[in-house]
């Protein structure tokens, strides 16, 4: 499952991202914003998302959008096991996915054509995890961060 929020800067994008998921019968889950409302807040549309990715954190995917990027990734990323990047290209999400794994993409809507952001969806979708001993090794640390820094993980 594929699930997507944005703010009042990312609406518009967003609905285009759907669009094209429709078109390539890829299941989502739209969170929000459901309309155009200028004095939303990315951070409680990326907070859905991420609650969401964290309850299957291997298999499920998000995609969260703003004006910059940078506010949902910052929201995304305080999830423990929620791994999310901005990008702005298609090579961004490829390396992403690759090497590190992440499983939400944070887009700058304000930065980011249609084209372009179709195209970072599209492979950050078909990307997958290449699992090299140096990238596992990597994510671990990630992890035994995580642990750390949140006790109540497991």
């Amino acid at each position: 499952m594929i699930y997507l929020g944005a703010d009042h800067r990312g609406y518009y994008l967003k609905e285009k991202i759907k669009k094209f998921l429709v078109s390539q019968k890829i299941e989502f889950k739209d969170l929000g914003n459901f309309s155009y409302q200028k004095d939303d807040d990315y951070p409680d549309f990326a907070a859905l998302v991420a609650q969401q990715v964290l309850e299957k954190p291997k298999t499920d995917l998000g995609i969260v959008i703003c004006g910059s990027g940078q506010g949902v990734n910052i929201v995304a990323n305080k999830y423990p096991r929620v791994r999310a990047a901005l990008c702005l290209s298609r090579w961004m999400a490829q390396k992403a996915r690759q090497d590190d794994n992440v499983n939400v993409l944070s887009l700058a809507a304000d930065l980011t054509d249609e084209q372009t952001a179709l195209g970072i969806v599209k492979t950050f979708i078909i990307t997958k995890y290449t699992k090299k001993t140096r990238y596992q090794k990597r994510l671990q640390k990630i992890f035994r961060l995580e642990k750390k820094l949140y006790r109540s993980l497991k």
